[in-house]
C-alpha cells in the first residue's frame, strides 16, 4: 500500500500536472491503463463522431450503445452532463482535444432544451426536467419517470465550470463564448432549478417519485456556482440567492442521525439507504472546503457515517463479498433492488473510492482530522484502534488514519479490477454471484466515473490538480427555519449556442381528462395530429395517468403543453396486455387559446371514450 507520506506535498504543487509512480504505486499503473480505456470508451459513445454512437448528433452522449435487453441507446440529461462535467475537469486539466466535445455538447443542449416533450415545453421551464430524449434530438414520447429535477442543475455545473474557464483566459473571444454561447444555456437550467426545487419529481435511479437526496444537493450546488457566474457577467442574481439557503435548509431534513435518507415525501418502503447519497457526496465535493456536516462534503462526520452504513448493507447479500479472495466490498445502488436481480455496479463501487479519495484531499488542505461520535463507526471500520479526537498533520496518528482511509479507497478499485472483462470494457452491472458483466454494456456513466476516480486519487496521492471549487467555502449557511419557496424565471432559447431561432415559443398547458373503464393490464393513451402527441402513431402515443381512477369515475389525464394558437387534432387509444391497440372511433379537434401577457396559461377539456373497448382475457 502507497504510504500517505507520499500525499501530503499536494497542497503545494497544486497546478502542476503530476504523473504516478508506479514502482512506489503499483495500482497507479494498473489504474492509467484503464482509464485510457474509460475516456476513449466514452468518447465512442458520442456523436457524431463516437464509434459506437451510429445515428447520434453531434454532441449527443449516448447512454450505451445496447439496444436491446435493456435499450439504453438514448441520451439522458442527468449521465450526459455527468459525463460532460468529468470531460471538462479533463479539459481543464490538460486535454486539449476535448474542447470540440463541450462545444458540440453544448450546441446540442441548447437545441435539447427547446423540445417540447411529456414534461412541458421551454417557455414555462417544465419541459427541462424531461429525464430522455433520441440521440437525433427529437422527443421520447414513451412511459417513464418523469419529471426528473436533477438534470438541468448537473448541466449548470458542467457548464459553469467551463465558463469559469474562458472567463479566466482573459481572451477577449473566450469571455464572449461565455456570455453569449454558454450562460443562455446555463441561465435556463438555472432558472428551472430557482422555479422547481421544492417540486417532487423522480430519482437519479428513475424508480422512486418524492424528494431526492442527490437532486437536492445538485441543486443546491448549482444556486451557489451560478449566482457566482451570473454576478462575473453581469447578470441579476436574486432569484439564485434568494432560493439557495432555503435549499441547503431542506437538504438537512434528509438526515436521521445515522445516514441520509436517499428519498423523502414518498411511499415507498425501502430503508432509504442507497448510492444516491454516496454520490451525492461526490457530486458537490469541493477541495477547499471545510469537513462541512451541511454541505455532506465527502470528509464530514454524516457523510462518513453514511458511506459505513451505505457499505456495510451490501457485505452479506452479494456472494462474491463472501469469497476470501474479495479485495473490497461490492456495492450497488440500494440492498432491496431487484432490476436486473440487484447485481453490484461498477459506478457506485467506485464512488466508495472517490469519497475516500476526495476526503483525503480535504484532510490534507486541512491538515487535521477530526473523528466524533458521528463517525467513530466508520473509523472503526478501517482502522479498529480509532477513537475520537482532532488529529494534526505530524501526528503519527495523521498519518496512519488517512493510510487507512487510502487503503480502503484502494481495494474497493481493487474489486472492481478483480471483475473486469479482459478488454476493460465498462458494462453497467456485474453479477452479484461471480462478477460477470451484466446490463448494459459500454454504459458512458461507468466509463466516467472511472475516470473521476482516477482523478480524484491522483490528487489525493500526487501532485495532480484538483477539482475547482464551486463556492462552497463561502456558500450559505443553514437557515434556522426552512422555507417551503419558489422563484419564477423567465426562459429563452439559447440561440447564440446555437437553438433554432423561435423555438420555444409560448405554450398553453393543455389537460386532457377522459373517463375511460379499463381492467388490470389495460392503458389508456393520447395520440394526434402533431408531434407533441405522437402523430397518430400508437408507439409514440403519451402514456395516462390514472392516480385518480375510481368505480365512479373512471378518470384517465394527460398533461400536455401545445403552442397557443394551434389547432389539433386528436384522440384516445387503448393498447391491452398483449400489445394490441384500439382506438376511438371518434375524430376530436381542439382550438388551444392564444398567449395572454407573455404566458399561455391552462386549460381543461373533459371527455368520455367513444369506441370499443377490451375484453379481459
Amino acid at each position: 500500500m502507497i504510504s500517505i507520506h507520499f500525499i501530503l506535498a499536494l497542497v503545494a504543487t497544486q497546478g502542476v500536472v503530476g504523473e504516478p509512480v508506479s514502482s512506489k504505486d503499483p495500482l497507479a499503473g494498473q489504474i492509467e491503463k484503464e482509464n485510457k480505456i474509460a475516456l476513449q470508451g466514452v468518447l465512442n459513445n458520442i456523436g457524431d463522431r463516437g464509434s459506437q454512437a451510429p445515428g447520434a448528433f453531434p454532441g449527443i452522449i449516448v447512454a450505451s450503445p445496447s439496444t436491446d435487453n435493456p435499450n439504453y441507446f438514448y441520451t439522458w440529461t442527468r449521465d450526459s452532463a455527468l459525463t460532460m462535467k468529468m470531460l471538462v475537469d479533463e479539459f481543464l486539466h490538460g486535454n486539449g482535444g476535448l474542447r470540440s466535445y463541450i462545444q458540440d455538447y453544448i450546441k446540442s443542449q441548447a437545441i435539447i432544451q427547446t423540445i417540447s416533450n411529456p414534461s412541458g415545453a421551454l417557455s414555462s421551464g417544465r419541459g427541462l426536467g424531461e429525464p430522455k430524449y433520441y440521440v437525433n434530438e427529437t422527443r421520447f414520447n414513451g412511459a417513464w419517470g418523469r419529471p426528473q429535477r436533477d438534470g438541468p442543475a448537473l448541466r449548470a455545473t458542467a457548464l459553469i465550470t467551463y465558463a469559469r474557464w474562458l472567463l479566466s483566459t482573459g481572451r477577449k473571444q473566450d469571455k464572449t463564448e461565455a456570455k453569449e454561447q454558454v450562460w443562455p444555456v446555463v441561465q435556463n437550467d438555472l432558472n428551472y432549478v430557482a422555479q422547481y426545487w421544492n417540486s417532487t419529481g423522480f430519482d437519479l435511479w428513475e424508480e422512486v417519485s418524492g424528494s431526492s437526496f442527490f437532486t437536492t444537493a445538485v441543486q443546491h450546488r448549482a444556486l451557489v456556482e451560478g449566482s457566482a457566474l451570473a454576478k462575473k457577467l453581469g447578470f441579476s442574481t436574486a432569484n439564485y440567492d434568494t432560493q439557495a439557503p432555503n435549499v441547503l435548509c431542506f437538504l438537512q431534513t434528509y438526515w436521521n442521525g445515522k445516514y441520509a435518507i436517499a428519498n423523502i415525501n414518498t411511499a415507498t418502503q425501502r430503508s432509504g439507504i442507497d448510492a444516491n447519497t454516496v454520490l451525492t457526496s461526490i457530486a458537490t465535493f469541493d477541495p477547499e472546503a471545510k469537513c462541512d456536516d451541511a454541505l455532506f462534503q465527502p470528509c464530514s462526520s454524516r457523510a462518513l457515517s453514511n458511506l459505513k452504513v451505505y457499505v456495510d448493507s451490501f457485505r452479506q447479500i452479494y456472494n462474491i463479498n463472501a469469497k476470501s479472495e474479495a479485495p473490497g466490498v461490492a456495492t450497488g445502488r440500494y440492498s432491496e433492488d431487484v432490476y436486473f436481480q440487484g447485481n453490484p455496479w461498477y459506478l457506485t463501487t467506485l464512488a466508495v473510492a472517490e469519497q475516500l479519495y476526495d476526503a483525503i484531499q480535504q484532510w490534507s488542505t486541512l491538515e487535521r482530522l477530526t473523528i466524533t461520535d458521528v463517525d467513530l463507526s466508520f473509523w472503526k471500520m478501517i482502522y479498529p484502534s480509532a477513537k475520537t479526537g482532532t488529529y494534526k498533520k505530524g501526528d503519527k496518528s495523521f498519518n496512519l488514519l488517512l493510510d487507512a482511509a487510502l487503503e480502503f479507497a484502494d481495494k474497493e478499485v481493487k474489486m472492481v479490477h478483480q471483475y473486469l472483462p479482459a478488454s476493460g470494457a465498462l458494462a453497467e452491472q456485474y453479477s452479484r454471484e461471480n462478477g460477470t458483466a451484466l446490463s448494459a454494456r459500454d454504459l458512458t456513466w461507468s466509463y466516467a466515473s472511472y475516470v473521476t476516480m482516477r482523478g480524484a486519487r491522483l490528487s489525493a496521492t500526487s501532485n495532480y490538480p484538483q477539482v475547482p471549487s464551486w463556492g462552497a467555502p463561502t456558500g450559505d449557511k443553514v437557515p434556522s427555519s426552512c422555507v417551503a419557496s419558489s422563484a419564477s424565471g423567465a426562459y429563452a432559447p439559447a440561440v447564440g449556442a446555437g437553438a433554432p431561432p423561435g423555438a420555444g415559443g409560448c405554450t398553453v398547458l393543455v389537460t386532457f381528462n377522459v373517463n375511460a373503464s379499463t381492467f388490470y393490464g389495460e392503458n389508456v393513451y393520447l395520440t394526434g395530429n402533431t408531434t407533441d402527441l405522437g402523430k397518430w402513431n400508437s408507439a409514440d402515443a403519451l402514456p395516462g395517468n390514472a392516480i385518480g381512477y375510481t368505480d365512479q369515475r373512471p378518470l384517465w389525464t394527460f398533461d400536455v403543453e401545445l403552442p397557443a394558437s394551434s389547432f389539433i387534432g386528436y384522440k384516445y387509444l387503448r393498447i391491452e396486455p398483449n400489445g394490441t391497440d384500439i382506438f376511438e372511433t371518434v375524430n376530436r379537434t381542439y382550438a388551444v387559446s392564444p398567449c395572454a401577457t407573455g404566458t399561455g396559461g391552462t386549460a381543461t377539456i373533459e371527455d368520455a371514450w367513444t369506441g370499443p373497448t377490451g375484453t379481459p382475457s
